[in-house]
């Protein structure tokens, strides 16, 4: 595995705001869905990846000698805990794809890709 900078995240994101423009500018609903299906996907989607960073970012500070042990930092270090267990509860987002996908399903699309569609 390549090793991770700010950078490489950076171009995640900047991916993800790509997305969003593009959806700004009313594309194909097929071409739509099939762009975001990853992206919602129940096993390996963002939610469920924002979800498992936070968790290990968590354990990183909470283990790391450096990090000083004080109420404040635990307290933060719980906060990045609860906020990942309010990201997984996002996963369920692939329920509303699938959703949207089966009504479309009558309407024939020309865009390779989107399982969950086909």
């Amino acid at each position: 595995m390549p090793a991770l900078t700010p950078d490489t995240i950076r171009t995640a994101t900047e991916t993800l705001a790509d997305l969003t423009d593009y959806l700004r500018e009313d594309p194909d609903p097929a071409k739509a869905l099939a762009l975001v299906e990853p992206l919602l996907d129940e096993y390996t989607g963002v939610p469920v990846q924002m979800a498992d960073t936070l968790r290990a970012l968590a354990r990183t500070l909470q283990d790391h000698p450096a990090v000083p042990r004080t109420t404040e930092t635990d307290l933060l270090i719980a906060e990045l805990r609860t906020a990942a267990w309010e990201q997984s509860d996002q996963h369920v987002l692939h329920y509303v794809l699938d959703g949207l996908c089966h009504h479309f399903e009558s309407t024939p699309f020309d865009v390779p890709g989107c399982g969950r569609c086909r």
